[in-house]
């Protein structure tokens, strides 16, 4: 409990409003580079509208989105300077901080969790196997929907299958998986694979914004006005990527290879009916981040106490 105060203190000083505002100077653009948390999907197609529609550029940055070659590079990368920004998940951020890393979020991106299983009911779990990535978030989600679903979560044998889930559970090799209901969800659907989603935060936990994009405290105080800029590009494109979808879409696959154009656009579609995009929005109050805090903490994703420079951990400097 200390813990939750000190962090609330945090929290509380450095404000929980979205970005701040000021346009570029004059003269040229800062180069930058924004790595991504995981392979380039709907999920990003704001950052990647705010750079193909020259939102970076307007607030005088040349910003560089990279992927990562791991989902464990960007806190080090952020540390060592080697990348000025980063989306990170929300368990991640706080995994990043407890183990040293001096990172901080300064915008969320999406605003509800993403995690999900998928079976009948949480009931009939019971006694089954349950397929998760091997991260240490997939364990809390689970035990919230059983849990929240009346089931014990002792029951379910749980097996390591990386992010195999769609073709784990295509082929019966689990009962159910923990995924994100934006891509594996919607993958599941378009092959015809039956399915039932249960979203974590409708069984036990709170609503929070899975997605953040974060910079280094060493940044954000050294250089806020880059901070800033940045943020503000970024919040720009997810706001034109809630009024103009297809065009965004567009941009997500001119800037990123690869990609199948229907089954972006499928998970872009269930982002928005989710209203999981909000641009600019973070926690509603310091309750709702003492209460994910309390989640995180209950679940073994955090254990140690946080460390906190200053800014604390989520920041609209």
């Amino acid at each position: 409990m200390r813990r939750v105060v000190a962090l609330l203190a945090a929290v509380l000083a450095s404000g929980l409003a979205a970005c701040g505002g000021g346009g570029a100077e004059p003269g040229a653009l800062r180069s930058a580079t924004l790595v991504l948390d995981f392979q380039p999907n709907a999920v990003h197609a704001g950052i990647y509208a705010a750079a193909q529609e020259g939102f970076y550029r307007d607030a005088g940055v040349n910003l560089e989105v990279r992927e990562p070659s791991a989902s464990t590079d960007a806190p080090k990368l952020l540390e060592a300077g080697r990348a000025q920004f980063a989306i990170l998940d929300i368990h991640d951020l706080g995994l990043a901080r407890e183990r040293g890393f001096d990172v901080v979020a300064v915008a969320p991106i999406v605003q509800r969790p993403l995690a999900r299983d998928t079976v009948h009911t949480p009931r009939d779990l019971e006694g089954g196997t349950v397929g998760v990535t091997g991260l240490p978030s997939d364990d809390a989600v689970l035990d919230s929907v059983l849990q929240g679903g009346g089931a014990d979560p002792a029951s379910v044998h749980r097996v390591t299958i990386g992010f195999q889930a769609v073709s784990a559970l295509a082929a019966g090799k689990v009962d159910a998986v923990t995924a994100f209901w934006n891509a594996e969800g919607v993958a599941l659907q378009r092959q015809g694979i039956p399915a039932r989603v249960f979203r974590v935060d409708d069984y036990g936990a709170p609503r929070y914004p899975e997605l953040w994009l974060c910079a280094s405290t060493k940044l954000l105080r050294d250089d806020p006005q880059l901070v800033r800029h940045v943020r503000k590009a970024t919040v720009r494109g997810y706001r034109f990527e809630l009024e103009h979808p297809q065009d965004a879409l567009d941009d997500l696959l001119a800037g990123a290879s690869g990609l199948d154009r229907d089954e972006q656009d499928a998970q872009l579609r269930a982002l928005l009916s989710a209203h999981a995009v909000d641009p600019g929005q973070s926690f509603d109050s310091a309750n709702d981040v003492i209460e994910w805090l309390r989640w995180e903490i209950d679940h073994g994703i955090l254990e140690g106490p946080l460390e906190r420079p200053p800014g604390g951990m989520f920041s609209s400097r």
